[in-house]
């Protein structure tokens, strides 16, 4: 079997590498899930946990935030920790209670990862509207957020005039902003209480 190296593994999850992502998971996940199982959690938390996990990595190591000073499994180890510790707070049970056995880092709202993690919410609340919108106001919006210009947007869409588009992507945006804003998430991610 091989062994991957910290620089290996991150690389891995930067090119999204197959194989290198199942071997974290073969690697890793068990302990996270046993963690998670222990402290209030169930299979489907452990699996949530270690896919955000997982994107949170990937997030910074795209923006070049990332430096390990500790081994791969204990880097891993303590962004799902971290992660299950801010559902627990959610879900109101103390962190007193959190029953650990495994090394962690203690220093990662220092990493920039509470931003990183606040986004990540932020993003799922967005997605989860987002596909709720009718295929044509998905389809102008990802146009119009891919900087497509409006005339090529009327185009695509078979719209008339270029204004029609316009006013079809304003109609679009305003109804999802305003699904998002009725969202009970929404104002906890707001107000940061998650």
């Amino acid at each position: 079997m091989i062994d991957y190296s910290n620089l290996d593994l991150l690389n891995g999850i930067r090119r999204n590498d197959t194989i290198v992502l199942q071997y974290i998971y073969k690697n890793f996940y068990s302990k996270i899930n046993f963690f998670i199982k222990k402290n209030s959690g169930d299979d489907d938390d452990a699996n949530d946990i270690f896919q955000e996990a997982i994107i949170i990595i990937f997030r910074k190591l795209k923006a070049n935030e990332l430096v390990l000073d500790c081994t791969f499994e204990t880097y891993l180890y303590s962004v799902c920790r971290f992660l299950w510790l801010k559902q627990l707070e959610k879900r109101k049970i103390e962190k007193e209670k959190i029953k650990d056995n495994h090394e962690y880092h203690e220093d990662l709202y220092d990493d920039g990862l509470e931003k990183v993690a606040d986004l990540n919410e932020r993003y799922r609340l967005y997605q989860k509207h987002f596909i709720n919108l009718g295929k044509d106001c998905q389809k102008i919006l990802q146009l119009y957020f891919d900087k497509v210009p409006l005339k090529n947007i009327a185009q695509i869409m078979g719209f008339k005039s270029e204004k029609y588009a316009k006013k079809r992507k304003f109609k679009c945006k305003e109804y999802l902003i305003k699904s998002i804003k009725q969202d009970l998430e929404y104002n906890k991610i707001l107000s940061g209480d998650n």
